[in-house]
């Protein structure tokens, strides 16, 4: 009896021990991520490069969804084999072209989930990285009407790549007209509501 009560408190010290570990670990990502959004803040009112940089007193900072870990997902990646051109209208009318690169799939909503992943083809020091835009059900109501971007990286050989929805951000288009912004392609329009990241900006 003794050594089953011992074997008892062991189990419930490591129990503790590991909901600390996971609970610290969650506490940290929650404070990265709202540090990178003082940061953001920060530059977009400081900033040359600002979109608001003719008018920085009018900046009244963004606004996002509470962090939730549960939107940092890992999906699987799938390769384009045989790539094509893609074509994206922009927002001032426009279009820029992009190579397909692969498909990140992963299960959110209770439902299988696609986005399309391109590759930069301009030359400049952009060529070669990734670019994601997406639309979701809170496109025009609660997020940015023309979609938002999603920062993803390559990872040689991996047969996943990461999807961190609390990091996807708003076009520079959502705050000036200036610039050119391009639209997500029509298989990245998911139906189910994306409550992560950056809402829409209050001029």
């Amino acid at each position: 009896m003794k050594k089953i009560f011992v074997i008892v408190v062991v189990l419930v010290a490591l129990a503790a021990v590991m909901y600390s570990v996971v609970g610290t670990g969650r506490e940290d990502y929650i404070a990265q991520i709202e540090k990178a959004r003082k940061e953001k803040d920060q530059y977009l009112r400081t900033s040359p490069d600002s979109p608001f940089n003719n008018n920085t007193a009018s900046f009244n900072g963004l606004t996002y969804f509470p962090v939730d870990p549960a939107f940092r997902i890992q999906a699987n990646l799938i390769p384009v084999t045989s790539k094509k051109v893609v074509t994206l209208p922009t927002s001032d009318g426009q279009e820029r072209k992009y190579l397909e690169y692969g498909y990140a799939e992963f299960m959110l909503g209770g439902a299988t989930n696609r986005l399309l992943i391109l590759e930069i083809m301009e030359m400049g020091p952009y060529r070669g990285t990734l670019f994601l835009a997406f639309g979701d059900a809170t496109s025009a109501r609660e997020t940015y009407g023309a979609g938002r971007y999603l920062d993803v990286k390559k990872v040689r050989g991996s047969s996943t790549i990461t999807l961190d929805f609390n990091e996807a951000y708003n076009p520079y288009c959502a705050y000036n007209d200036a610039y050119s912004c391009p639209l997500p392609p029509q298989e990245n329009l998911l139906t189910i509501p994306i409550t992560a990241g950056e809402m829409t900006y209050s001029k």
